[in-house]
């Protein structure tokens, strides 16, 4: 009998489960041990071979980062999931595993400053990249030349919350046998999975809403199953004896993860696996609190101008609403011109100055002061970054509390 698919939550929770666990625990126990032994020789040269499930050595991967591995894949419907150290190290696998000198890159314009910073490295080692506004798919495609590749997007853009044209973008790449590659962090997989708009590889900064509690570093890539690894032009031979679904993962875990050697380690795959299990949970309080605060900040009289896609004046409110479960935990907003934003962050007393995002306390950061400081004023305002945007990730305080902060803060500026 066919047994019933789970729902999101309760498959998370269970994921370790279905595998067996040593000693009955409820959770994948950490493994620290950096090395593997097996019973006989011939053992271990299968393992290494690959005609044998196994592990060989640490930075290729661990029984604690395999469970992580697999409940990753489970929230994002994939073939397989690979785990990495950060989650620029999984955008960093790309580049390192999939790219050569002479491919080109088409990528959203609208991105987190240190993917924009990776782009730019790429291009001044061979692959060319054009910044396109992805929002629209037109531009998208006047952008495609005999040498593109690839095509990468975020789902909402981090701080301006800018939503590409997914779907379009999704069937464009289908059509040309293009890789489409998804940043899903600013949604997460219970919001949002880009499977269903043909995304190929997916990645996840786990170290964010996945993780949820600001104390471990991680990053995931996940292959839908939808690319046909055939189509790839640099796939190294040792890699095409198995089928070809497996090409392009095994190729990203080797040069990608075991050559660049960016791995996750277990005591943080332990961390990030049991935050996850609390993923839907948070989420529907963090994104029901960023809406609260939105509806707050576009009422009040020192407040310029807020970006959050839940608002009816944002340009892609309808789009979100098609997509997305909700519309994220992130907002930004501008202060009227004649305020110092420095002083309004001063006198907040609930929300931390902080940079990350996806934790379960509210952070603010003043974005064009710091996180996009290197990028320059010239490149800043391309992205539609105003000098005094102020970027917030929502936590899941009790929501009076939150709006109580900004109200008081915003009274005394």
């Amino acid at each position: 009998m066919e047994q019933k698919k789970k729902g999101f939550t309760t498959g998370i929770l269970h994921a370790d489960r279905q595998k067996g666990i040593e000693h009955g625990s409820l959770h994948k126990p950490v493994h620290n041990s950096v090395a593997f032994g097996y019973a006989n020789a011939r053992e271990l040269a299968a393992v290494f071979q690959g005609r044998q499930p196994g592990y060989r050595y640490g930075r290729q991967g661990n029984p604690t980062v395999a469970a992580l591995e697999d409940k990753v894949n489970l929230m994002e419907d994939g073939a397989g999931t690979v785990c990495f150290a950060t989650g620029m190290a999984a955008i960093g696998a790309l580049f390192q595993g999939l790219l050569r000198a002479g491919d080109h890159v088409i990528s959203s314009q609208f991105l987190f400053g240190n993917t924009n910073s990776l782009w730019q490295t790429c291009a001044q080692q061979g692959v060319t990249v054009s910044m396109v506004d992805a929002t629209d798919v037109a531009q998208v495609k006047a952008a495609i030349t005999p040498a593109t590749r690839m095509v990468f997007v975020e789902t909402i853009a981090n701080p301006r919350t800018q939503i590409a044209d997914l779907e379009r973008i999704g069937a464009l790449c289908d059509d040309l046998g293009l890789l489409y590659v998804v940043d899903n962090t600013m949604t997460n997989p219970w919001l949002f999975q880009p499977k269903a708009v043909r995304a190929h590889l997916v990645i996840n900064a786990l170290t964010k809403s996945i993780g949820g509690h600001g104390n471990a570093l991680g990053g995931a890539l996940t292959d839908t199953g939808l690319y046909d690894w055939q189509r790839w032009p640099h796939i190294a031979e040792n890699y095409k004896r198995n089928p070809p679904k497996t090409w392009g993962l095994a190729q990203i875990r080797a040069k990608g993860l075991r050559d660049f050697g960016a791995a996750l380690a277990p005591e943080a795959a332990h961390h990030l696996a049991v935050g996850a299990e609390t993923l839907a949970l948070r989420t529907a309080r963090t994104c029901s609190n960023a809406l609260a605060l939105a509806r707050l900040l576009q009422s009040h009289a020192k407040v310029a101008a807020v970006y959050y896609p839940g608002l009816e004046n944002h340009p892609q409110h309808a789009l979100a609403g098609t997509l997305f479960r909700h519309s994220g935990a992130l907002l930004s907003f501008e202060l009227l011109p004649e305020l110092d934003c420095f002083a309004f962050l001063d006198a907040l007393q609930l929300a931390i100055p902080s940079s990350n995002l996806g934790d379960n306390r509210t952070l603010i950061i003043p974005v064009a002061h710091t996180i996009f400081y290197e990028m320059g004023q010239e490149r800043r305002a391309s992205m539609g970054i105003a000098e005094s945007l102020l970027r917030v990730a929502v936590g899941i305080e009790d929501e009076a509390d939150l709006l109580d902060d900004f109200t008081q803060a915003l009274q005394q500026v």
